[in-house]
């Protein structure tokens, strides 16, 4: 496959959250979007045309289940491209308690896809603009770093001029369900405020399911605050998040985030 195929990525440098230290950078991915389940089926049918939509969207939903159905019966599927396997998380009791336990789906690289990033060229396009843009978040009670959190936890935000600064309405932290209710985080709730790092505490009050983190504020590095928040929005799943096996091992950063203004 990686004989027939070449594949080129696009990087940028940022500094690193992770230390103050001047100068210190890391690279980060130059996003092309997200490929969801149709645009896997497009890109397939484009590769092979004479195939039917309807019989590959079939094999394809077949597939997922099959995995699904092997990793929760205890086995660890390796099919080239990955494996995957169930992991439990949490501490031991007597009884199963979904309250302080979890399953998690840990997926790895296969042979096919380490071989395939060994042939893949990867452009360094200088430094990435100064803007706002979240690279990772952690969940104070799983310690998760998928982009999933808690009620009643503190969740932290690492990225790029996150710091809540200005006296603009639309500045602060909302949460946003599916269903389009937002939920505003209380300012008190927020327990470090730095341009490159927020923490703050979910509210204990909010349902598990599908949500997206809109953080804006009017914050710059030289003081002098824009007239106009900036705005960044980046998906968010409150409570254990349902995988599938192409997204169970996802650890990119800077994934899924939308710069708004």
């Amino acid at each position: 496959m990686s004989d027939e195929i070449k594949y080129t990525l696009n990087v940028q440098s940022v500094d690193n959250p992770l230390t103050k230290e001047a100068g210190d950078k890391r690279f980060v991915l130059v996003s092309n979007g997200t490929a969801d389940f149709d645009r896997v089926i497009s890109e397939i049918m484009a590769v092979n045309p004479g195939l039917e939509r309807e019989t590959v969207e079939a094999v394809v939903k077949l597939e997922h289940r099959t995995i699904m159905r092997l990793t929760l019966s205890g086995m660890r599927v390796s099919n080239g491209l990955f494996s995957a396997v169930a992991s439990p998380k949490g501490r031991a009791g007597a009884s199963w308690d979904p309250a302080v336990n979890q399953l998690n789906i840990t997926i790895a690289q296969g042979a096919e896809w380490r071989e395939a990033i060994r042939q893949t060229t990867v452009n360094v396009l200088g430094d990435k603009a100064e803007v706002m843009y979240v690279s990772g978040t952690t969940d104070a009670a799983t310690r998760a770093t998928d982009r999933t959190a808690t009620p009643g936890y503190p969740f932290t935000v690492e990225g790029n001029y996150l710091k809540l600064v200005g006296e603009d309405p639309g500045v602060g932290i909302t949460l946003i369900s599916e269903e389009g209710t937002e939920t505003r985080i209380d300012p008190a709730m927020v327990a470090v405020n730095e341009p490159k790092k927020l923490v703050f505490f979910i509210p204990a009050t909010l349902e598990a399911g599908a949500y997206t983190l809109r953080i804006a504020t009017q914050y710059t590095s030289t003081g002098n605050l824009v007239k106009s928040p900036r705005t960044v929005e980046s998906a968010l799943y409150i409570g254990i998040a349902p995988t599938t096996p192409d997204e169970g091992g996802s650890t990119g950063e800077d994934d899924g985030d939308h710069q708004l203004g």
